[in-house]
């Protein structure tokens, strides 16, 4: 066996190893997302050994030919199983539940499959060959990939992340990683490839989970703030504010208040989320950092929909009040932010004046 496949194999499966530490002291991370990229490592970690075992059984002793089978198998049978994982920590849906029976259906396969060397075969003088259908392992992987790549691609539109553009990056360099050992078998780069691919995942999602509010999902207090402090172009700042909040909390409880808070977040995220940046400032203080070209009135109008919408099933969820300023590059964004509540403000005593008098909204 190549030495330097060895220490390099060794190397990882360490590293993995205090990922899944650093993973399970995280504190960012709920209980589904540590436990997913835990998992993950452990499944790296296994597949790597796996490989360094079949490296050391190709071509030795014929009483090695069953573990040589038995970790090729295992090894080419639970590779797209890792991107599985990976999503997992996102989201458990519907379309989890899909990737995981098509896992199985290709396990079966490859056991089925086996005795006609499909995929791949381990003759009698114990030597690894690929199967004419060798094709099939990779289609696998890149449909696996694919998956992960959508579905993360999914979750950062939803969570307003805008570096998503690196997530093509961290898919191109892991497509390109395994196709080297496609192309040339003998290089195994596949699986430091994939330990760095699940690395760099779990450093972008840690990131992009911090940026969170963990009640309502938009972006927190502390996102605001370095965005604000940094603003480099024209921008409609937004500030909303729930009225008679306390009385919600006060008379129905703070759960129902969560509850309020949640479904007028969905109702900010929908109506703005597509032309600017949404945040939870404060308990019941919300904004949102619109692009000076976007249709503020449009935007408005879609939220007052929303939220009428949801009055029908949950007929507590208070008014919001809105006001806004805009931000001209140079401006001080404290002094925008207090215009902008002041316009609120004003709002407010107009809105619950109409609703007094018994004026339409």
């Amino acid at each position: 066996m190549d030495s330097y496949f060895l220490i390099i194999s060794i190397i990882d499966i360490f590293v993995l190893g205090i990922m899944s530490i650093l993973t399970k002291c995280n504190e960012t991370l709920n209980l589904q997302q540590k436990k997913w990229f835990i998992r993950s490592f452990l499944l790296i970690m296994m597949i790597s050994a796996l490989e360094v075992i079949t490296v050391a059984a190709d071509q030795s002793s014929l009483s090695f030919r069953w573990i040589h089978i038995i970790a090729n198998y295992l090894g080419f049978g639970l590779t797209p199983a890792v991107a599985i994982f990976l999503a997992s920590a996102f989201d458990k849906n519907r379309s989890t539940k899909f990737a995981f029976l098509a896992e199985g259906a290709y396990l079966l396969f490859l056991a089925v499959s086996f005795p006609r060397g499909i995929v791949f075969y381990v003759d009698a003088n114990n030597q690894y060959m690929r199967g004419d259908f060798f094709w099939i392992f990779q289609v696998v992987c890149f449909f696996s990939i694919l998956y992960l790549l959508v579905m993360t691609l999914f979750i950062a539109g939803k969570y307003q992340n805008k570096s998503k553009n690196s997530l093509y990056l961290i898919a191109v360099f892991l497509l390109a990683g395994t196709t080297i050992q496609v192309v040339f078998p003998e290089l195994h780069v596949t699986w430091l490839c994939v330990s760095l691919l699940a690395m760099l995942f779990f450093i972008y999602c840690n990131g992009m989970w911090q940026q969170l509010d963990e009640l309502t999902g938009l972006l927190n207090p502390k996102s605001y703030l370095n965005k604000t402090s940094s603003l480099s172009r024209d921008m409609t700042l937004i500030v909303f504010d729930i009225d008679d909040f306390k009385q919600i909390n006060d008379n129905y409880g703070h759960l129902t208040g969560d509850r309020c808070l949640k479904e007028i977040a969905d109702c900010i995220k929908n109506a703005y989320s597509k032309v600017g940046l949404c945040y939870r400032v404060g308990g019941d203080e919300f904004c949102v950092l619109l692009n000076a070209d976007a249709d503020e009135e449009n935007c408005y109008r879609m939220l007052i929909k929303e939220l009428d919408l949801r009055r029908e099933t949950l007929k507590i969820l208070p008014y919001v009040s809105v006001g806004l300023a805009s931000f001209v590059k140079g401006d001080n964004i404290l002094k925008v932010k207090e215009t902008a509540d002041n316009n609120m403000y004003q709002f407010k005593k107009e809105q619950k004046k109409k609703r007094h008098t018994g004026e339409l909204i």
